[in-house]
């Protein structure tokens, strides 16, 4: 995988499309949710650039569309 779709998405200055979350399931409880990182989706629509700030251990990743709404 190149480097070009990165670079043209933060040289842009475009906001990210979706946040990477780490969800963490609980017994008998919510899931709980930690921001993990951010996703821009290629200008062809046919995938995304993610940049992740930390890796989980566990649980599994989510990507969310990014809205207003605290979630």
């Amino acid at each position: 995988m190149s480097d070009n779709t990165n670079t043209e998405t933060k040289s842009a200055g475009k906001s990210p499309t979706h946040v990477a979350y780490q969800v963490r399931d609980r017994e008998g409880q919510k899931g709980f949710w930690t921001r993990i990182g951010s996703a821009w989706a290629h200008a062809d629509g046919k995938g995304f650039g993610i940049q992740i700030e930390a890796v989980p251990l566990d649980g599994r990743v989510t990507l969310r569309v990014v809205s207003d709404k605290k979630e």
